[in-house]
């Protein structure tokens, strides 16, 4: 991957509706808190990792989750918005800041190199 593919910011949706599905609120909180392991993470990415409620997203972000359940990851990669993990995904992490790392890493290769440059 060269410098300027890779994603430019990542956005967590949460469930708002949070008795369904928890797995992302698993990852970036403790029982009382933030996990520190969560910002660590995102200052190793070096990307800004915005976390939001499903009432709270933006038109754009809105329209970059339309038919995928939350809760869920997206990251904008050339311009373009697309979806980073799924609610499958988040729960296979397990709660785990470090899966979740590998696994955003992951995510990234395989479509960063098909999408258009704009």
């Amino acid at each position: 991957m060269t410098e300027g593919d890779g994603a430019t910011e990542y956005v967590g949706v949460y469930d708002a509706d949070g008795a369904v599905h928890r797995a992302l609120c698993d990852i970036t909180h403790s029982p009382v808190r933030r996990k520190p392991a969560w910002d660590a993470m995102v200052a190793r990415l070096g990307v800004p990792f915005r976390l939001l409620h499903r009432g709270e997203m933006p038109p754009d972000v809105k329209e970059a989750v339309v038919g995928h359940d939350l809760s869920l990851v997206i990251a904008k990669v050339n311009g373009v918005w697309d979806l980073a993990l799924s609610a499958r995904d988040l729960d296979a992490v397990n709660g785990d800041v470090g899966r979740l790392e590998e696994a955003l890493r992951k995510s990234v290769g395989p479509w960063v190199h098909t999408r258009p440059v704009t």
